[in-house]
């Protein structure tokens, strides 16, 4: 059995989060400061085999209460640190003490670190740690405090941590707009207007809890661990566009997010992944292509190979497909062609914003040069695929993944 330690599970994301890891055989340890809520999760929940959910409710600005995690508990397979929250006010920064702005870095920045401290003797090897940060701290949010630079601090905090312990995966969650309790407050507060955010998404919606939840299983899989040390910016094409229009309000409705994915796979070498992506055919199906064209680019060649893939891919689907591209991210020998790789993966980002509006994705995953074989081998890259390729990714869109060699090396 495998466990999983969930901050800020009460509600939101977390709760969501709880539920899928406890129907998937999980055993929880729950932990968030409203006891009576956190109560009312843990009843909900599917007991695990020969096991019982744990409860924690503690005070994650309190280093004390932090400190206590540590103690009868199970070994942990993952730790999500997924308790946050946003400034209430809406005073300008300078007017704000220190003391207002510390209340949002205690739970935001410095909690994430303490628990990972507190439960480091508990880890199991290989062990996953997912930090819950937000597009807010990619990009900064005025008005709402130290939010945004909690947030960034979180971010490099992730990196920090994936460097110092290699011997774990370590990934940080950036969020875009999700509906969850704190976002409808603020849209019922009149401090977001949702039309406002809709209009900066690509795909045209909010995202939904349950897929930052199916997002969180993935990143608590063995499947993460070529991503060690990485954001996953979960935010439907936000954090990549940089227009001035406009985003239409999406018309197509979110498909369920446990479709079985049909898979087109195009380029040399696919005979290895044919039997192990496979799905069982069903009638309902997200369907999905998986381009392995761009392995192959002529040298100088990748924004010709990317954009070749893509209008492959326009001319065969209409509407709710993803298209996922494997890169090679080898450094160039001339600095003449130093652009390549970079244009290559801004074109991708541009793409997504173009065809949002149908639910089409595109994503890129960059694959060192010297272990592109040992890459399509590994369990791990089939995991990714099925997660980046798949239903449960909907709102995963314009990104690049590097696929780390180290990472892979030690699978």
């Amino acid at each position: 059995m495998q466990t999983v330690l969930i901050t800020g599970a009460a509600s939101g994301i977390g709760r969501d989060t709880a539920r899928l890891f406890a129907r998937s055989g999980w055993q929880c340890v729950l932990v968030d400061r409203n006891e009576t809520a956190l109560s009312e999760v843990g009843k909900s929940l599917p007991a695990p085999a020969g096991a019982a959910h744990l409860l924690r409710a503690i005070d994650l600005t309190d280093s004390a209460q932090i400190a206590s995690l540590g103690g009868n508990l199970p070994p942990l397979d993952a730790i999500l640190n997924n308790a946050g929250m946003t400034e209430p006010s809406t005073l300008p920064l300078v007017e704000q003490g220190m003391e207002q702005l510390n209340r949002l870095l205690a739970l935001n920045l410095a909690a994430p670190a303490a628990v990972v401290d507190a439960c480091a003797h508990l880890l199991r090897p290989g062990a996953r740690i997912v930090n819950v940060a937000s597009g807010a701290g990619l990009a900064a949010i005025p008005w709402r405090g130290a939010y945004s630079p909690s947030k960034a601090g979180l971010i490099a905090q992730t990196f920090a941590l994936a460097k110092a312990r290699p011997d774990l995966c370590v990934t940080v969650l950036a969020p875009g707009f999700v509906r969850t309790e704190l976002v409808e407050g603020l849209i019922q507060a009149g401090r977001l207007k949702s039309e406002s955010a809709v209009a900066k998404i690509p795909l045209g919606r909010m995202a939904v809890p349950a897929e930052m939840a199916n997002a969180l299983f993935f990143l608590s899989s063995a499947g993460a661990k070529p991503l060690s040390g990485q954001i996953l910016a979960l935010n439907g094409g936000s954090s990549i566009y940089g227009g001035s229009q406009p985003f239409a309000p999406a018309k197509l409705e979110m498909l369920a997010q446990d479709l079985p994915m049909k898979l087109e796979i195009v380029g040399a070498g696919t005979a290895p992944w044919q039997a192990s992506l496979k799905e069982p055919a069903a009638d309902a199906h997200y369907e999905a292509c998986l381009d392995l064209s761009a392995l192959s680019a002529p040298a100088n060649g990748l924004v010709g190979a990317v954009h070749a893939a893509a209008k492959r891919f326009a001319g065969s689907y209409a509407q709710q497909a993803s298209l996922t591209l494997v890169l090679p991210s080898g450094s160039s020998a001339r600095w003449q062609d130093a652009g390549d790789a970079a244009a290559a993966r801004m074109l991708v980002s541009t793409l997504a914003c173009e065809w949002g509006g149908r639910a089409l994705r595109i994503n890129a995953l960059e694959v060192p040069e010297d272990g592109v074989e040992e890459f399509l081998r590994s369990s791990e890259a089939h995991s990714l695929l099925r997660y980046v390729c798949g239903a449960a990714a909907q709102y995963l869109t314009g990104q690049t993944l590097v696929c780390h060699p180290t990472s892979m090396r030690s699978a």
